[in-house]
């Protein structure tokens, strides 16, 4: 089983997020929790890909067209830490 952790600043945008997106969040997280990342690959509504520049070694996967999970594996098999959800930029 794996143990996902979220960042303090995500508390405040609880609030402001679609509640579908909260929905596809719960999702993601339950994937994750019981069958580590490595799952994502298998839904391609997720789009799960390996980031690059500033956010090299962070992975990100979509919740809708616009959101996006931004995540870091930090323990192999243990530990995932959500560090952001933001709309993405186009």
């Amino acid at each position: 089983m794996w143990r996902v952790v979220e960042h303090q600043r995500l508390e405040r945008k609880w609030l402001k997020l679609p509640r579908q997106v909260l929905k596809k969040y719960e999702l993601w997280k339950s994937l994750v929790r019981y069958n580590g990342p490595g799952i994502l690959r298998n839904f391609r509504g997720f789009h799960d890909e390996t980031l690059k520049g500033e956010w090299k070694g962070f992975r990100s996967s979509r919740l809708n067209l616009q959101f996006r999970v931004i995540y870091e594996v930090l323990e192999k098999e243990v530990l995932v830490r959500v560090e952001d959800i933001n709309p993405h930029e186009y």
